[in-house]
């Protein structure tokens, strides 16, 4: 049983790991693909103890909770990866991803870049994509035009954004990395690193419709 269950998972779409520092536009990117296939990709809504920004939904952008309640979790195993990022906790939960591969849909993880090596311990065996900013430069004007960020806070984003920068860059850590300079360009360079498995949910579905 053990070995078909593999076999299954292993046909199915593969997850597909997008990270990058806050401000590179992963939102966007993601939002563009959700847009676009409809019906293809799930996203893995990530837990965090952090605070809700005005206009997120809990469930929806993330599943708000509280350290204790988390770090129980995560003590028992509940969780793919987690990473600490200014004070607060961040992590993507086994059931939130098997919820959407049930679906037989292409699973979204938004994560960062500590989170990176933990999944890289597991066997998900996702796509890894890293969607960098031009430059340091360009992201912070980017951060700053949002206007969502105290000074501190924005110095500790800029801080976790050079080390991220940084490491996506060494050998095997991702797959691909996209340099989001021009919106458009970026979001085809993501289309052609993932179409194949797109095609694969689009076929399958077909399938289930004509049968």
């Amino acid at each position: 049983n053990f070995s078909i269950f593999v076999q299954s998972v292993m046909e199915g779409p593969r997850p597909v790991v997008l990270s990058g520092p806050s401000g590179a536009g992963k939102s966007t990117l993601m939002k563009m693909l959700l847009r676009d296939y409809d019906g293809v990709f799930g996203f893995s809504v990530s837990h965090t103890t952090r605070d809700p920004r005005p206009g997120e939904v809990d469930g929806k952008d993330y599943h708000f909770s509280n350290r204790e309640a988390m770090q129980e979790d995560i003590d028992d195993g509940k969780y793919i990866e987690n990473a600490e990022f200014s004070g607060n906790l961040y992590g993507t939960s086994k059931s939130s991803v098997d919820d959407v591969r049930a679906k037989g849909l292409i699973c979204i993880l938004d994560v960062e870049i500590q989170g990176v090596r933990n999944i890289k311990e597991t066997d998900l065996d996702p796509i890894y994509v890293s969607i960098q900013p031009p430059s340091i430069e360009i992201l912070e004007k980017r951060l700053r035009d949002r206007n969502t960020e105290t000074e501190e806070s924005l110095q500790k984003r800029l801080e976790a954004a050079r080390v991220d920068m940084e490491l996506s860059n060494e050998p095997g850590v991702f797959d691909v990395l996209i340099v989001n300079d021009d919106l458009e360009e970026a979001y085809d360079k993501l289309q052609s690193v993932l179409i194949e498995e797109i095609t694969k949910v689009q076929s399958t579905k077909k399938e289930k419709c004509n049968s």
